[in-house]
């Protein structure tokens, strides 16, 4: 009885340490990932005054990317969830500038252009559809140093 009850004892001390291992891990990534995001941000900001006369549409789309970029580290910090709308503003952000940079080299519609659309209507789509299932069908989390559940509300990761 009592080697089964010292076998749980270790058992239970191994995921703590396990599970505080993960947790530094997830800290220490996001971390990195963050001063990523904002070494980028800066480099970028310097060679637009560095480097141009005047940033582009394309150069200012590319610090929104590193905003929404930086809002989704940060709210994962604060919340350990991941907002899955943030990765599609992401992902409409970049073919907006995509769709901006083609129009102003090529200057020509074409079939590329209609699927770029289409893309960015689809993520749009896709936006509506995760904000509408978020707010009929709540998540229900914990927060990191409260045992009381909180319902998850859409609005509270929205950047205002």
């Amino acid at each position: 009885m009592s080697t089964k009850k010292t076998g749980q004892s270790f058992e239970a001390k191994f995921d703590r340490i396990g599970n505080y291992a993960v947790e530094a891990f997830h800290y220490l990534a996001l971390f990195i990932i963050g001063c990523m995001i904002a070494w980028s941000a800066v480099h970028t900001t310097i060679e637009i005054f560095t480097q141009k006369q005047y940033a582009t549409i394309d150069d200012i789309l590319l610090l929104f990317i590193y905003l929404e970029l930086g809002a989704m580290v940060g709210i994962y910090f604060k919340t350990n969830h991941m907002p899955v709308r943030f990765l599609i503003y992401i992902a409409i952000t970049a073919l907006t500038r995509l769709l901006i940079s083609v129009i102003q080299h090529d200057h020509k519609a074409d079939v590329g252009l209609l699927v770029i659309s289409g893309a960015i209507l689809i993520l749009a789509v896709a936006i509506f559809i995760v904000r509408y299932a978020s707010w009929h069908y709540p998540s229900i989390i914990k927060e990191k140093n409260s045992t009381k559940p909180q319902r998850l509300n859409p609005e509270d990761d929205e950047l205002a």
